[in-house]
């Protein structure tokens, strides 16, 4: 081989030499560049997530406060209601045993004006009446057999606010622990982090969900 040979060789291995470096860091830009839109990609994706459990959240943390205030305060009412049910039986036996005591001095009288006669049986009918009211008065819902149905009724309403409470606060805690693994993950850039970050978040939506339905009651 002339030395113009090994000199035009030397020359293309070093052409060769200089194009191979070149070509490199354009393919390395074009995989940074896919990686980085990428990576931008996950990072929006991960950003809607937090907020979309943000809402869920805030409808979770809500829901527990109205139920927190639906078990007070239908405690509150059933409890009062009770007590004035309990102030109607009172009042009815005072007016019963009243009756009774009439009815016994009518019985054993062996003789009674008319007059005295008739105003035992007004008085009677006085207090037949007072019983008869107090045990039921549809019209203004204050006898015994309302107050009793209503009282039972925010009972109802209580245990069942009681047993939706346990699910609604599981699911704020796990909601909120998946929003934390959530952004912990942009940061970390571990891809397991975000997928524990799926399993708290829908764990605390169907628990979110079962607090509304109450398809599983598990009386917690």
């Amino acid at each position: 081989m002339e030395a113009t040979e090994i000199h035009e060789a030397v020359t293309e291995i070093q052409e060769g030499e200089d194009e191979q470096p070149a070509a490199l860091p354009r393919a390395d830009h074009s995989q940074d560049a896919h990686h980085d839109h990428h990576e931008a990609q996950s990072r929006q994706w991960v950003a809607i997530f937090i907020s979309v459990l943000a809402v869920i959240l805030a409808i979770t943390t809500m829901a527990g406060g109205n139920v927190a205030h639906d078990i007070m305060n239908a405690n509150i009412v059933a409890s009062d209601t009770y007590a004035f049910y309990q102030s109607k039986v009172i009042r009815q036996t005072d007016f019963r045993l009243a009756a009774d005591q009439l009815t016994a001095i009518k019985a054993s009288a062996l003789w009674l004006p008319a007059s005295a006669e008739a105003a035992i049986d007004e008085r009677l009918k006085t207090y037949n009446a007072a019983i008869a009211k107090y045990e039921s008065e549809p019209g203004t819902g204050d006898g015994k057999v309302e107050l009793l149905a209503k009282a039972r009724q925010y009972e109802a309403i209580r245990d069942y606010a009681a047993r939706q409470d346990p699910f609604l606060d599981y699911a704020e805690a796990l909601l909120q622990i998946a929003i934390v693994l959530a952004s912990a993950s942009i940061v970390a850039r571990r891809r397991w982090v975000l997928v524990l970050s799926y399993l708290f978040a829908t764990s605390g939506v169907l628990l979110l969900f079962n607090a509304f339905t109450l398809l599983v009651d598990l009386q917690l």
